[in-house]
């Protein structure tokens, strides 16, 4: 699928699950609750143990057009490469790797580095980002991304930290164009409760469509 269908799907469903887990069978089942959920986003991140056989695993068992699956948490232009052989749809980064950018422009892959200062996200923007990550969101909250506006409005960026279902509408509303969804999202797994992410991931979509008017 070209990048800017991915783009366009992800920006589309407005929320992106962010993966993590203690192994891959934790991983798994939080990745098939969000997709139960209604995700089409489902970032992988590298702090998954075997994290990249994980990525190859549902990349072969859903078409693009079912799931896209992201590589998280990737800190360097060989961790991208790699991750895109596996079938990754696109990379996300807590921050700018210059080198990471580059490769994923140079193979037409949706790239997200992180971003927490204006000067941080000119330079995202510099480096050739499809989507600036908003890093750590909670320390802010939906009122940084209103002020980077002001001087950025070109910018696109999506938060990650601290996003839940009661403030998602309010991070879109403040001009985000999607949310990244991690530990408010799969906290059940913990627990065993899949399904409360099922649930979560139903109300966080819900949220994003009524802050668009959907």
């Amino acid at each position: 699928m070209k990048k800017q269908e991915v783009l366009r799907r992800l920006k589309d469903c407005g929320v992106i699950a962010v993966v993590r887990g203690d192994n891959q069978d934790m991983a798994m089942k939080i990745i098939e609750s969000c997709i139960e959920a209604g995700i089409v986003g489902i970032e992988i991140t590298f702090t998954v143990p075997g994290a990249l056989d994980l990525i190859k695993k549902v990349a072969s068992a859903y078409k693009p057009e079912e799931v896209l699956v992201g590589a998280g948490t990737v800190l360097d232009a060989e961790t991208a490469r790699a991750a895109i052989l596996a079938g990754a749809n696109y990379v996300v980064s807590p921050c700018l790797d210059v080198e990471t950018v580059k490769l994923c422009k140079r193979y037409q892959v949706a790239c997200m580095p992180g971003a927490m200062t204006i000067r941080e996200v000119v330079d995202c923007l510099e480096a050739g980002a499809d989507i600036v990550k908003i890093f750590p969101g909670n320390l802010f909250g939906p009122a940084i991304i209103k002020s980077f506006k002001g001087p950025l409005p070109q910018a696109e960026m999506m938060p990650t930290g601290g996003v839940n279902a009661q403030n998602a509408g309010e991070w879109i509303k403040a001009g985000a164009v999607a949310v990244g969804a991690g530990s408010d999202l799969t906290a059940g797994a913990k627990t065993g409760d899949y399904a409360s992410i099922v649930k979560v991931g139903k109300e966080l979509i819900a949220a994003v469509r009524e802050a668009r008017g959907q």
